[in-house]
């Protein structure tokens, strides 16, 4: 994994999407710099989840991007896909790597310099600080975490740590100031007007 590509990482929400569809949401946003693009949708069937797994994979392919599933680490061995992205409540991060093999993606969310210290022992390769910023698309963590709790996370381990939470352009500059090497966002592209001005918004 090039940790660069985490620098703007998006994860898809299909209701905030629209009528666009998360399929060319996804595009707009691969073709205007998105290094790393997340499959999330807990309310798909496994059919449709792989289904659009191996479009958005096939896009990442042609984009240079990385292509990582949420939680269902069937639907990424299906789909050839990246790699996984696990939370507390998922598979344990060493148990989906004896699943997914040694080059696999494995990202893990973290709350506390604990869970952040256990993801890295266990084998995760990226970090990611959920939640920083309110939001409506993370309702289940109680309160956000804040800018201070950055640092705390990132020096649990020397894994890369994207953030993710209440993240758009307005915000996007102290985020990374407070330590983080990336920015995960869901609501901020996927429920743009235009895509490609917000993608190049948050590159900047």
């Amino acid at each position: 994994m090039n940790p660069e590509q985490l620098s703007l990482y998006l994860v898809t929400d299909p209701v905030l999407c629209g009528s666009r569809g998360v399929t060319e949401t996804c595009r707009l946003a691969l073709e205007s710099g998105v290094g790393t693009l997340q499959l999330r949708d807990k309310n798909a069937s496994t059919r449709k989840l792989i289904q659009m797994a191996v479009i958005l994979q096939n896009l990442c392919r042609r984009h240079g991007a990385l292509f990582i599933v949420n939680d269902r680490i069937d639907v990424a061995m299906v789909c050839g896909a990246d790699g996984v992205h696990l939370g507390q409540d998922d598979m344990p991060v060493h148990l989906a790597r004896k699943f997914l093999g040694p080059d696999a993606v494995i990202g893990a969310s973290a709350r506390s310099p604990l869970e952040a210290e256990a993801a890295w022992k266990e084998g995760a390769d990226y970090i990611a600080a959920n939640l920083i910023f309110p939001t409506d698309t993370k309702t289940d963590l109680g309160e956000p975490l804040g800018l201070s709790a950055i640092a705390e996370l990132k020096n649990a381990s020397p894994l890369p740590l994207v953030a993710i939470g209440g993240i758009n352009p307005s915000n996007a500059d102290i985020v990374r100031k407070a330590g983080a090497d990336g920015i995960a966002v869901v609501s901020a592209i996927m429920a743009a007007e235009d895509v490609p001005k917000v993608v190049r918004a948050l590159l900047r």
